[in-house]
């Protein structure tokens, strides 16, 4: 008999009698529940194990539930995991403040089981569409990027980190950036606006210049993006096969046309500079030049072609 997957939700209440309410409630309708007593072990938790969705109490010592919402919807892997949140506060301005933060639902204490399950049945699936949909981007290798219009990273798919990491600051700190300079765009005259449709360039941190393409919005805050750049994922495996180089090889001439110094590539590949010079005569003699700037041109034809 196969046993069937249970959701997990993460309920976060600095209440001891409410955790145990709703835990005792939400294992009784089959649904596997993590607790935490404050916004940072919700963090915590999040970080070891992946909830299908948080129910959160929005006042809370230290984090507040706002707070935690916040960031949790600034970390890529867990920005498209539901919050709901639960408070006794019951103003306009407490449901809009739960929603601006990125909650998709708000519940006011006493909580009714009942609703709550509801709610969460009908969260849990929408969750799960959006998910499905990005698996699917996901598998068709396309280099993507949602963000918000503010200018928060929602999510990316696993070649947009590829095709990061190979940078010294590497993929998350360069897509915290190019999701802020995405938002500034966003926000920017109207005559740019109109030009959505034209790839542009960013230079997140002076490191990559990456091409930009405009795909248009998901929802309401939600705006995807396309990575156009002419870097490739595969860019140490395209210099291996044009020029017969070893890996480290391969990595020595990246750099080389990614404008970088001796020093600097050293300091990045973990390389002494006399190491780097002895990877420069192989690299020189096998691409059939003798300077780094011909190197650097062979390299970028290369990249370039693909």
């Amino acid at each position: 008999m196969t046993e069937t997957t249970r959701d997990i939700v993460l309920v976060v209440d600095d209440n001891p009698e409410t955790l145990g309410f709703l835990t005792q409630a939400l294992d009784q309708a089959g649904i596997t529940v993590l607790v935490a007593t404050s916004g940072q072990g919700a963090l915590s938790v999040a970080e070891r194990v992946t909830p299908d969705m948080f129910l959160m109490d929005a006042v809370m010592p230290g984090l507040s539930g706002f707070e935690t919402c916040k960031e949790i919807k600034a970390r890529p892997h867990l920005a498209h995991v539901p919050v709901i949140f639960m408070t006794g506060l019951s103003e306009t301005e407490h449901i809009v403040h739960a929603l601006e933060s990125g909650g998709v639902d708000f519940l006011t204490k006493p909580i009714n089981i009942d609703e709550l399950k509801a709610r969460i049945r009908v969260h849990l699936a929408n969750a799960r569409s959006v998910q499905n949909a990005r698996i699917a981007l996901d598998a068709a290798g396309r280099h993507l990027v949602a963000v918000s219009r503010n200018g928060t990273l929602r999510w990316s798919t696993p070649q947009t980190h590829q095709l990061l990491a190979s940078c010294p600051s590497g993929d998350t700190v360069l897509l915290m950036e190019i999701a802020e300079a995405l938002g500034a765009w966003l926000d920017g005259d109207a005559a740019r606006i109109q030009a959505r449709s034209e790839p542009f360039t960013l230079t997140p941190l002076g490191e990559l210049s990456i091409q930009m393409q405009y795909l248009g919005a998901v929802s309401g805050d939600e705006v995807l993006f396309r990575l156009t750049t002419a870097d490739h994922p595969n860019q140490l495996e395209v210099l291996r096969d044009n020029f017969g180089l070893t890996t480290r090889e391969a990595d020595v001439l990246l750099w080389i046309a990614k404008g970088k110094a001796n020093k600097d590539i050293g300091e990045i590949l973990g390389l002494s500079p006399r190491t780097v010079n002895k990877h420069l005569e192989q690299i020189y003699q096998k691409l059939g030049v003798e300077n780094r700037a011909s190197a650097a041109v062979r390299a970028a034809q290369a990249l370039y072609e693909i």
